[in-house]
């Protein structure tokens, strides 16, 4: 068994404009470091273009709103729309987009097929996902990439109890949203509070399904671990899903230009594990991995470099 690498060149297309945090420069870092020999055993495919991959956006998102977007994206050679004031939607943006989606769907298909020789997966992908709401997209995102992969291992495989763990700095408000009313769906959060988007308190309960544990500015890797430990991984082993996903932002770093947590490379590592050990004992070790934030270049590299590495040490 082993982990599965999915990402694709057009993900440098998505241009939010000079100064955006969210920057190509994200992927060109990330491939950096997927050069590396200690990478070398992952199987590496290219994100695809899924001729389903429309009908899947609308397992999480309503066709009306499907169609807004497609309605607003500019043309090539028009001047890009902002959604929202962080929210850039350009030219070449709407391949990447739907490409960062299909890679989730068939990170689903390949853990799922016994004859893939796939455990896990990691998606290297932008624009990220985690902020798009059911109907509003906000915060970078225009699609709620793990939403809809976590709808699609429900719908197309029939796993009932599907489980999101999100650890980047912010919270992860649109998957909150769209699975707000689902007790069969599962969201567990780490992230600094007070910050944007203002959602994550642990009021914030759904039907039973939602897991918050917030953090204070200028919290560490013993904080975050005891959120962990007493919170996250409590709530998830008592969810017992049938298929985890990771919402892997990597902006809770203590070099992060846009928050004020204080985590470390090993921080990342031993979530990762931890998340990693109860897929294996509850979801037959079915996992995937969607990158969300991180805008320090070398922050983000060296702490997806040990997510990974957990992934690979977990599908050994």
């Amino acid at each position: 068994m082993t982990t599965l690498h999915l990402t694709h060149p057009c993900f440098v297309e998505h241009d939010t404009g000079p100064g955006h945090p969210e920057r190509p420069d994200r992927m060109r870092a990330l491939d950096r470091l997927f050069a590396h020999e200690v990478f070398a055993p992952l199987k590496r495919e290219e994100a695809p273009l899924r001729e389903d991959v429309e009908e899947a956006i609308t397992l999480a998102h309503p066709q009306p709103y499907l169609d807004w977007i497609k309605g607003v994206r500019p043309a090539e050679g028009e001047e890009p729309v902002r959604l929202d004031p962080d929210t850039v939607l350009s030219p070449k943006s709407w391949e990447p987009a739907l490409r960062a989606v299909g890679a989730g769907l068939y990170a689903v298909d390949q853990v799922m097929d016994p004859k893939s020789g796939i455990k896990n997966a990691f998606c290297q992908v932008r624009p990220c996902g985690h902020h798009a709401e059911a109907e509003r997209a906000m915060g970078f995102c225009f699609f709620n990439n793990i939403a809809i992969a976590a709808m699609y291992a429900r719908k197309k495989y029939g796993a009932e109890r599907v489980a999101v763990v999100d650890f980047d700095v912010h919270h992860g408000n649109g998957t909150q949203d769209i699975f707000w009313s689902d007790k069969n769906l599962f969201l567990a959060s780490t992230h600094q509070m007070p910050l944007y988007p203002g959602t994550g308190d642990v009021s914030e309960v759904g039907v039973g399904n939602i897991c918050n544990a917030p953090l204070r500015p200028n919290d560490g890797g013993e904080p975050f671990k005891e959120a962990f430990t007493t919170r996250v991984l409590p709530a998830l082993r008592n969810f017992c899903p049938d298929f985890v996903f990771i919402s892997a932002g990597f902006d809770a770093h203590q070099d992060d230009p846009l928050a004020n947590l204080r985590l470390t490379e090993p921080d990342f590592f031993w979530a990762t594990s931890k998340i990693a050990e109860i897929a294996d004992s509850l979801a037959q070790g079915r996992l995937v991995s969607m990158l969300e934030g991180g805008y320090n270049l070398n922050a983000l590299a060296r702490s997806t470099g040990v997510h990974v590495r957990a992934l690979m040490q977990a599908s050994s």
